[in-house]
């Protein structure tokens, strides 16, 4: 179990939809005008990054972290992130609209993942929420309290609370033949990729991180490169995959393997439909190096000099 959040540094892990974009920044300035540590994972779709900021703060609040991990997610209406943040067991993701809204959440629900409105929130009364967030303690007094302690059996049901939430969504682990990756794929359902048109990704498990992966026929990966060394195999498929850190080309069927190093810089051209078993250790990222429009040419080229 982690250590309590009031004897940890706080981290908040951030991100936004385009229409949420614009108050995150200004909120990640905020906190780190405040010294807090931010980890911005920037725009894409508000399920996307609803999920990926819900998985982040899922998987620190269930391990032995020094830190306690919070998320702050903005879009349109701020309700559409918290959906998908709240998929999540150990996430309890609400919409504020105003510094009383964040004061009860937090006094009541422990929530620490805060979402705001980019379109019906401005900036100032977007901080007020935020500060009010940041500094309200789990079972202090709030409005909901009439602003007076919480009596005892309200405050005993609190402490309960606290142990019977994580558990709600959590599904026990089957034990799994880590050399049959048939049985993994089983009743799968792939979520976009949305930084990535044609690709579609499920999370099969955390920490070390596994996960299958599907690229439609002509889909093409920018530069990038990711914080983690990964290794994966093609269970199906024709593809090529360009190490620019190395400036070395593999082209890739079924069965084939490959592993990276952090930091190496990739790109990749996918022939056919392709399905790939995957995993790494740590939380996934990826930095992208070049545009997709600038990745097809340089694909395009290689096909021009006949070398692919």
């Amino acid at each position: 179990m982690a250590e309590p959040a009031a004897t940890r540094p706080l981290k908040v892990v951030a991100g936004a939809d385009a229409f949420g974009a614009e108050l995150k920044d200004a909120m990640v300035a905020h906190l780190r005008s405040l010294n807090i540590e931010v980890e911005d994972l920037g725009t894409t779709s508000y399920y996307d990054v609803g999920a990926e900021v819900g998985r982040r703060v899922s998987s620190a609040s269930s391990s032995d972290s020094k830190v306690e991990a919070r998320g702050l997610l903005a879009c349109g209406t701020g309700v559409g992130v918290a959906i998908f943040a709240n998929k999540f067991p150990g996430v309890y993701a609400t919409t504020c609209t105003n510094a009383n809204d964040a004061r009860d959440t937090r006094a009541i629900n422990n929530c620490n993942v805060l979402a705001l409105s980019g379109k019906y929130t401005p900036v100032e009364k977007a901080v007020e929420i935020l500060t009010t967030w940041l500094d309200t303690p789990f079972k202090s007094p709030c409005p909901a309290s009439g602003s007076q302690p919480w009596p005892q059996d309200i405050a005993d049901f609190f402490d309960q609370s606290i142990i019977d939430m994580p558990k709600i969504g959590c599904q026990q682990e089957s034990k799994v033949d880590s050399s049959a990756i048939c049985c993994l794929v089983k009743n799968r359902e792939l979520n976009p990729i949305g930084l990535i048109p044609g690709g579609s990704m499920k999370i099969l498990r955390e920490n070390p991180t596994s996960a299958i992966l599907r690229f439609k026929a002509g889909s093409v990966e920018p530069a990038h490169h990711h914080t983690f060394g990964h290794d994966f195999v093609v269970t199906k498929g024709k593809k090529s995959v360009w190490n620019l850190t190395k400036g070395e080309r593999y082209d890739l069927g079924d069965g084939d393997y490959l592993f990276t190093p952090a930091g190496d810089v990739l790109r990749v051209k996918y022939h056919e439909d392709t399905e790939l078993f995957i995993k790494w250790d740590g939380h996934r990222d990826i930095f992208f190096d070049e545009d997709l429009e600038n990745a097809k040419s340089a694909i395009e080229k290689e096909v021009a000099n006949g070398s692919l």
